[in-house]
């Protein structure tokens, strides 16, 4: 066999065994599942902190969490946000609950985030209770034992700020 034919041969062979080859299965697209999963985290977790149970209201964030709460500066990790959670459900007269109204999970199916209204209820100094309205914004990881953490959470106010005296 001549050279150049030789070259044609070994080159057909190759992209002839290349083509054959069994491309690898993309993985399963999990996006609806997960979602679903994410959108009852979102709410039992909005069940746990109602009946403010720290502890289990924690449990839905990650180790490295962050939370952006308005008027307050960034609590970065856990225990700063534990601090953070401890200190609101300590405020008199606190009822509060969240409900997501849209959910969303990548297609790689790592990260994915909840939006939602809220409503928070204080008793200011006189006892009187005072009602916001707001909406938030969860940004959730999977973690490698296959459960979805809270990794920033953030919320603020619909009701107009009170005007400077």
């Amino acid at each position: 066999m001549k050279p150049s034919r030789i070259l044609l041969f070994s080159l057909t062979l190759c992209l002839l065994s290349w083509s054959c080859q069994q491309r690898p299965a993309s993985p399963p697209d999990t996006r609806s599942a997960d979602e679903a999963t994410l959108r009852a985290a979102d709410i039992e977790w909005s069940k746990a902190t109602g009946a403010k149970d720290l502890d289990r209201s924690i449990s839905y964030t990650a180790d490295d969490t962050v939370l952006l709460a308005p008027n307050a500066p960034a609590a970065s990790g856990k225990e700063a946000v534990r601090k953070s959670w401890s200190d609101m459900l300590a405020l008199p007269g606190l009822l509060i609950s969240w409900q997501p109204t849209r959910v969303e999970v990548a297609k790689s199916g790592d990260i994915g985030y909840t939006q939602g209204t809220y409503e928070m209820t204080v008793n200011d100094a006189k006892g009187n209770p005072n009602t916001d309205r707001g909406k938030y914004l969860s940004i959730w990881k999977k973690q490698a034992d296959g459960a979805w953490k809270c990794v920033v959470d953030t919320f603020n106010s619909d009701l107009p700020t009170a005007s400077a005296k």
